[in-house]
């Protein structure tokens, strides 16, 4: 066997067993958000089971798309030495091992704010989005339900930055916590917050389920992952919403109907 072939094999192997990662990940957490939201709030998700199996095929399909950039980037890191991930604490002060947590945070949530923008326009919307807003309402199973494109979008993010910036493997491991967190938290259709950070100042610049609610709710704004400042600077921040669906009856008749088709 040649050793093109060779280091082919230990890449695809890579890629598999992370995506097998990524997978296992999702559903420990997705699984431990649901199983939390039964016991705080009993009947919750009653009669969403048929939306709670998509939501699963969708989001282990997109682990395997996950699964593959990281694979490659682990691959060429342990073998190769590509990437800026290090392992030595004195590697860089030890100062910059918080900042470049919010860095990577910071850059993640540009990238995801300018690309979910985008992908509200109609076309795109229809393409590539549409399979996550088919979450009506949204559960702690839906926060990787999307269609394989859309996948692809956050894929390659997380990748791309540690060829960019330096960052300590165990930095990495609380960035990867805290996207997989939030984007559980976000979708589960209770606010796991206090309300006194929420409504407070802390409130006003993160992201959390109130404030991402709001965009399940009427299918446009409040486009960010972890912050608001790009929504507050372009002017898509709509504020918070909330979990009483019956409420919002009165605006999704008038808005999610046309924002369902990507508009806004």
């Amino acid at each position: 066997m040649s050793g093109e072939m060779v280091i082919a094999g230990a890449i695809a192997l890579s890629a598999l067993a992370m995506s097998v990662i990524v997978g296992v990940r999702y559903l420990l957490t997705s699984g431990a958000f649901a199983w939390a939201t039964r016991l705080r709030h009993p009947g919750l998700y009653r009669g969403l089971d048929r939306q709670i199996g998509r939501e699963i095929r969708w989001s282990l399909a997109s682990a395997a798309i996950y699964g593959v950039p990281a694979g490659i980037v682990a691959w060429g890191w342990r073998e190769q030495g590509w990437t800026r991930i290090y392992t030595e604490v004195t590697a860089m002060p030890l100062w910059y091992g918080p900042v470049s947590i919010l860095l990577y945070l910071a850059a993640h949530d540009t990238w995801f704010y300018w690309t979910h923008r985008w992908m509200h326009r109609p076309a795109l919307f229809r393409a590539m989005h549409a399979v996550h807003h088919e979450s009506r309402p949204p559960t702690a199973w839906a926060a990787m339900s999307f269609h394989p494109w859309e996948a692809v979008t956050g894929a390659i993010v997380i990748p791309l930055l540690v060829f960019v910036l330096p960052i300590h493997v165990a930095a990495l491991g609380i960035v990867l916590a805290i996207m997989t967190i939030m984007g559980v938290g976000n979708h589960m259709g209770w606010e796991m917050f206090p309300r006194a950070l929420v409504h407070g100042f802390i409130g006003r610049g993160l992201i959390t389920a109130t404030h991402h609610q709001r965009h399940h709710d009427v299918y446009r704004g409040n486009y960010g992952l972890y912050f608001r400042f790009w929504d507050r600077l372009c002017g898509t921040d709509l504020g918070l919403g909330h979990f009483d669906s019956a409420a919002d009856s009165g605006e999704r008749t008038g808005l999610a109907a046309r924002s369902r088709r990507g508009v806004g």
